[in-house]
């Protein structure tokens, strides 16, 4: 379905003569947040969308439906197995289906230049190849079906801070050979359907209105025929807009658009052959997706989130992709009956299973890690300890720990009340939290009132509070306050990312909570918070710490937060939240063998690595996590996964760092050379490279040849291996040029995966592409091919296993 059939565009032809300019004009905004027009006359029905990438939300930020929860798109990424990929397209497809969902906004395929990037967990990877790569299967899965996708950001939203006015300065070089070629290689490998524009500017010009990057590169340069969306709310001007390429603004119904394009176009500062052009690509859009010319048939049976097939999927996808970082002694695996276990801290019951922002998805469940160890190794074997404190900024409560005053049922009461304190209506909600729309059912309440009954097993000291912008009054067991939540700085804060407050309250079972907010800061979400009170993290460090010298193994679980992992926010530092550091070193003073699991999506210091035994980097799981996490520490599933970003032991290290611009600006004076590219070119040691995972076994590479060769390029590898080890293991054998010129920085131009058995050997071939050995000429606007240099075999520019000397300067 990436080519509509000659008769398909004979009808878009008509439909758009049939069209006068007023329809046409309306087509091109959102009709509602997440969905376009439809126009009866035409045959064309209304396109609906959903925010990805790594679950289909459905159109309700929070207190929709339920939706299979993904691993975050850098664990994908560590398994580096397109096929993989490909199989979490087809789950996409399916979920997209049963919702009756059109297109699913992603895949995100900004690189990692900095890793303090608030929303590198959307990203793939720091290297342009390898998320092309996997970002096209991924499409090509999705589109086979029938789903359209939609790669973002359109370019240079490699970081969030002030992401709707940033202009980012990138030079022609780094433009071409970085950040254009994941989104040339989608494009040209993949056919995508749509493109989203980015908020940012590029060198001065908004992305919306970037007529050198849509219409020049994009559309006719590499011929995409595609739809180019604008990110929601990120067009700024009309007539600029539309002249740029930009066919369609998000969301609607009231845009920049709506409300002056059709002005421009009769003062003739948009010519209506451009309009016809933006409605063309919209048509083909709609019958691509099976809403033109004639109705899609949905599926009716179509897996669901809980059950086993899916289950299943996202446990093995999720583990697979688990990487280890160290493995000192083989501690991992953990054997059977290899004694008592102490899991320790607050993400082993507090497991992130998601980032934060339009990515979140509610899920059926989520598997702490606690639970999956403690199903895996037996309850008899296994202690579970809390941790110290990791969020500033509460979640909403599980629903399981409040009740509905009327219904008595999981969850809460929302009331919505009229200027004379008389009840609108009011609903039940299985969740404690919800969305407060400009056009929603709360849209009208003078004051909104949620209430729930608490279900607790026993009297206890309990945080109480609310999460989501508003003026609040709150009432519990005779504790009543009255305080401002004020919306998060940026766009959507009030809706990605609530602040919460909360007080202590001693609270019986049954307590009623009530809170109450005004019609304020709309475009919200807010909710009931209901967590443990706080306790000092010197008592969290001592109860870890005589736990794990009464086990025979710790695990201390750590990581990030939504508020690290998160849109719309990048980090200021590496370092864990909280006292992290401080409990596994106190942990790892005692324990006599010590396994941390991170659970975080990007990079984190680690100054205790030298102390502890095993680090597993577990990532952002999905709701299998704690099954995930426990079948890899287990080895029922190999984590063979290898890092996708250079993991620096200090802030500030690296090619490049700050997210912060200056008077507007973010100079990305590294150019070429980030991540791996920019740390092999300084001749300096990251912690972890980019490619570093050791799996469960240990192999031997024998011999390699250049096996293929298209003009001045390497075409082919071949790699000949053996598993040295005493298990079953799967090997990624990476293959790098170090270009001869000590200015041109190293890149991987192709990679090969391989299973074996203990002392089995196999030879692995790794297709190498060209568009990864050539350097972009600003002067003469062409690609010239990059010659000569050393060919790496590698597990990690930090392993190199085998060097082939390359020809020297070749012809183009």
């Amino acid at each position: 379905m990436n080519a509509t059939q000659p008769r398909t565009e004979d009808a878009l032809e008509n439909a758009i003569r049939s069209l006068d300019l007023t329809a046409k004009i309306r087509l091109l905004s959102g009709a509602r947040m997440f969905s376009l027009h439809a126009d009866a006359a035409i045959g064309l029905e209304e396109i609906v969308m959903s925010d990805g990438p790594t679950g289909v939300r459905g159109e309700e930020v929070v207190g929709g439906r339920e939706s299979c929860l993904l691993p975050n798109a850098t664990l994908l990424a560590q398994t580096w197995d397109p096929g993989i990929l490909a199989e979490v397209g087809g789950i996409l497809a399916e979920e997209a289906m049963d919702q009756k969902t059109h297109i699913v906004l992603g895949p995100t395929i900004n690189l990692h230049r900095s890793p303090l990037g608030g929303r590198l967990f959307e990203c793939f990877s720091e290297d342009p190849y390898l998320t092309g790569i996997l970002a096209a299967a991924y499409v090509k899965s999705l589109q086979r079906r029938g789903i359209g996708a939609s790669p973002k950001h359109f370019l240079a939203n490699e970081s969030e801070t002030q992401r709707t006015t940033v202009d980012c300065i990138v030079d022609e070089r780094a433009l071409r050979e970085l950040y254009l070629l994941p989104f040339e290689i989608v494009d040209r490998d993949a056919r995508p359907w749509t493109v989203m524009a980015s908020y940012n500017s590029v060198n001065g010009t908004t992305a919306t209105e970037h007529d050198e990057l849509i219409n020049r590169i994009l559309k006719g340069e590499w011929g995409f025929d595609g739809l180019v969306m604008s990110d929601w709310f990120a067009t700024k001007q009309a007539a600029e807009s539309a002249n740029a390429g930009l066919d369609l603004v998000m969301p609607g119904p009231q845009t920049v658009w709506s409300d002056s394009l059709e002005k421009a176009v009769r003062a003739g500062a948009v010519s209506e052959e451009a309009i016809d052009d933006h409605v063309r690509r919209l048509l083909r859009l709609a019958a691509r997706v099976g809403a033109f010319a004639g109705s899609r048939n949905w599926p009716t049976a179509v897996p669901r989130p809980d059950g086993d097939l899916r289950r299943e999927q996202l446990r093995r996808i999720a583990a697979e992709g688990m990487t280890v970082l160290k493995n000192d002694g083989g501690i991992l695996p953990l054997a059977p009956g290899a004694g008592t276990v102490a899991v320790i801290g607050r993400h082993a019951t507090d497991t992130v299973a998601q980032g934060g922002g339009s990515a979140r998805v509610r899920p059926p469940h989520v598997v702490s890690i606690a639970d999956g160890i403690t199903s895996a190794l037996g309850r008899d074997s296994v202690t579970v300890v809390d941790g110290v404190e990791t969020r500033t900024r509460l979640m909403a409560t599980s629903p399981s720990l409040v009740r509905d005053p009327e219904t008595g049922t999981a969850g809460m009461r929302v009331r919505a009340f009229d200027e004379h304190g008389h009840v609108i209506e009011s609903r039940h909600f299985d969740v404690a939290e919800l969305e407060v729309a400009e056009d929603g059912w709360l849209a009208a309440a003078a004051r909104i009132e949620l209430s729930a009954d608490v279900a607790l097993p026993a009297p206890a000291r309990m945080r109480v509070g609310v999460i989501g912008p508003g003026d609040w009054s709150l009432s519990a067991s005779g504790h009543q306050e009255s305080f401002t939540v004020t919306p998060h700085q940026g766009p959507g804060g009030g809706l990605h990312r609530p602040k919460s407050h909360a007080s202590v309250v001693a609270l019986e079972p049954g307590t009623r909570i009530t809170a109450t907010t005004g019609p304020h800061f709309e475009m919200r979400i807010i909710g009931l918070v209901l967590t443990a009170a706080p306790r000092a993290a010197a008592a969290a460090i001592r109860e870890a710490v005589e736990a794990a010298a009464h086990a025979d193994t710790a695990i201390v679980v750590l990581g990030n937060t939504q508020e690290q992992e998160t849109e719309g926010q990048d980090k200021k530092t590496l370092a864990l939240p909280g006292e992290q550091d401080a409990l596994v070193a106190a942990v790892a003073a005692v324990a006599p063998r010590t396994v941390v699991v991170v659970n975080a999506a990007t990079p984190v210091l680690m100054p205790w690595l030298d102390d502890v035994d095993a680090v597993l980097f577990a990532g952002l799981p999905g709701q299998e996590a704690g099954e995930a996490v426990a079948a890899a520490l287990t080895g029922d599933i190999e984590p063979a996964g290898r890092l996708v970003t250079t993991f620096p032991a200090h802030d500030g290290d690296g090619p490049a760092w700050s997210t912060t611009p200056t008077e507007g600006r973010l100079v990305y004076t590294e150019g070429t050379r980030i991540g791996y590219r920019g740390w092999h070119a300084s001749g300096t040691e990251p912690m972890f490279w980019f490619g570093h995972g050791l799996g469960y076994t240990t192999w031997d590479y024998a011999s390699a040849a250049v096996t293929g060769e298209d003009g001045p390029a390497v075409a082919e590898v071949t790699v000949a291996l053996t598993n040295t080890g005493s298990r079953q293991g799967k090997e990624t054998v990476q293959a790098y040029i170090i270009p001869e010129d000590p200015d041109e920085p190293a890149r991987l131009i192709g990679w090969g995966q391989i299973s074996l058995g203990p002392g089995e050997n196999g030879n692995v071939r790794i297709t190498c592409d060209p568009r990864t050995q050539r350097i972009w000429d600003p002067a003469g606007q062409a690609w010239q091919p990059l010659n000569g240099g050393t060919l790496a075999v590698a597990r990690g520019l930090g392993d190199i296993r085998i060097k082939l000397q390359l020809d020297g300067v070749q012809e183009a």
